[in-house]
């Protein structure tokens, strides 16, 4: 039996947040359409690294462990890469729980837990940064979409409810007509694109319990590919995390679904792998 939790411990520990992959479960009995199915993404020309780095996100972007240890996610060790570019400084305005809807209207559930403050929405403090650094950001790191599908999922038999299909609709609305075409015109200056953005498809904390996970991440992944197609850049981390293989011997390394808190997060090592997924995709 599948089981997904989120429980907030007292003001400043949480033992688990839903977050990015639990939505692998959600598409069960949900077919994609053919189309998703082939590989989506415009040829992008990618400007490099420039003097300020700006990830946006969920916990995986925050860096959340069950441990605690807030401090060794993939964005920490992106940077590490990315100093030796040039980059300057990082703005993670990762928020763990965030939805593309809290992303773009504001009350992420869990503010207190944000490594770089804000007011108001991810989004409009993404846009604002971007402005106010306008031709010197990248890249922009990005990812988003479990906590928007979680509530649907019954973690008793790992199927989903019939309001599933309509809230894969508005995350694919959200991110296609409001979230990544701002962001692309926020990077873009008299014609000219200034800065890289770039998502991450998501690994598949599950395929080792739930046998029909791996079909409904690729599933999910296709149309994350095909949102971001027309706006940036999209790295395989399903596939280094190890892809379809089944049963995946990288699942009790790289995340904590083998340890006792049973937990979908990245560990240390794999955060690294996410980093060297977004360096060789990115060939930094």
């Amino acid at each position: 039996m599948c089981k997904i939790q989120s429980v907030l411990k007292n003001a400043h520990v949480y033992q688990r947040i839903v977050v990015p992959l639990t939505f692998a479960l959600l598409l069960l009995f949900i077919s994609a359409p053919a189309a998703l199915a082939t590989s989506h993404g415009a040829s992008f020309t990618l400007v490099g690294p420039k003097q300020h780095y700006l990830a946006l996100g969920d916990s995986l972007a925050f860096g959340y462990q069950p441990d605690l240890n807030y401090s060794h996610g993939y964005v920490d060790d992106f940077f590490s890469n990315l100093r030796s570019h040039g980059v300057k400084d990082v703005a993670n305005m990762g928020c763990p729980g965030e939805t593309s809807v809290t992303f773009l209207n504001g009350k992420c559930p869990y503010p207190f837990l944000r490594k770089f403050p804000y007011v108001g929405s991810q989004l409009n403090a993404a846009l604002v940064y971007l402005k106010l650094h306008a031709g010197q950001v990248s890249p922009v790191t990005f990812n988003i979409g479990a906590n928007d599908l979680t509530h649907d999922i019954n973690t008793s038999n790992c199927s989903v409810n019939q309001q599933f299909q309509l809230d894969l609709a508005t995350l694919d609305n959200n991110l296609t007509h409001i979230i990544l075409p701002q962001l692309h015109a926020a990077l873009t200056i008299n014609g000219h694109v200034t800065g890289d953005l770039v998502m991450m498809n998501f690994y598949d904390p599950f395929q080792n319990i739930c046998l029909n996970s791996v079909p409904i991440t690729e599933t999910v992944n296709a149309h994350l590919a095909a949102d971001v197609s027309n706006y940036g850049t999209i790295v395989d981390v399903f596939g280094a995390f190890g892809g379809p293989e089944t049963p995946n011997p990288h699942i009790c390394t790289y995340t904590w679904m083998c340890s006792v808190f049973k937990d979908i997060h990245a560990t240390n090592r794999g955060y690294s792998v996410i980093a060297a997924t977004f360096e060789q995709g990115t060939e930094y």
